[in-house]
């Protein structure tokens, strides 16, 4: 299983893939955020607790947002397609891009925590640096078919499966519901 900060950061890139990409979710489309939306979104992704850099999203973090998430979820993709090399590529590009390198910082009186990104990283740069390495270490560490996409039809969130059995396949519970009722309907019909 991934250790707490590893899923934390995971759990914060499957927000910001599910919050800034378009697609399908839960049965209807879906379309992100856009122009003063956007920051909001981002805001409501990205916890307090997780990101210790000033939190100003002008319209470029925006947009680095937003190109990061959709590249995220083309890892995602590629886990849930059995395309383990193309999802490590993928992976390596964010690494490089965002300048992930791993590092020590405290805050006075705080404990020593591990960040993914320089003290001097705009906002965007620090949270995709860390969803990158998160995605790093879950490819590169045995656990890349943790990663997922809904399997629901017309949902393409991704999630992260954290289950003890691995055999999770949709993005929530609202979607597995979904997929039973039509197959009970299938059966039945």
């Amino acid at each position: 299983m991934f250790d707490s900060h590893v899923a934390v950061l995971l759990e914060q890139a499957v927000a910001l893939v599910n919050a800034l990409t378009d697609g399908e979710a839960r049965g209807r489309p879906y379309t992100a955020p856009r122009g003063a939306e956007l920051a909001d979104a981002i805001e409501a992704a990205v916890p307090r607790a997780a990101a210790s850099l000033p939190r100003a999203v002008d319209a470029a973090q925006a947009e680095y947002f937003v190109a990061a998430a959709g590249r995220m979820r083309e890892v995602f993709r590629a886990m849930q397609d059995g395309e383990v090399d193309a999802a490590a590529v993928t992976v390596n590009d964010l690494l490089r891009d965002t300048g992930a390198r791993p590092r020590l910082d405290r805050s006075a009186g705080e404990p020593w925590q591990m960040h993914f990104h320089g003290p001097d990283d705009s906002f965007a740069a620090g949270v995709n640096a860390a969803g990158a390495t998160a995605l790093a270490l879950a490819v590169g560490g045995g656990l890349a078919g943790r990663l997922g996409v809904c399997r629901a039809d017309r949902c393409d969130r991704v999630y992260v499966d954290t289950s003890r059995n691995a055999a999770r396949q949709f993005c929530s519970t609202a979607c597995q519901n979904r997929a039973k009722a039509a197959a009970f309907r299938a059966r039945r019909g």
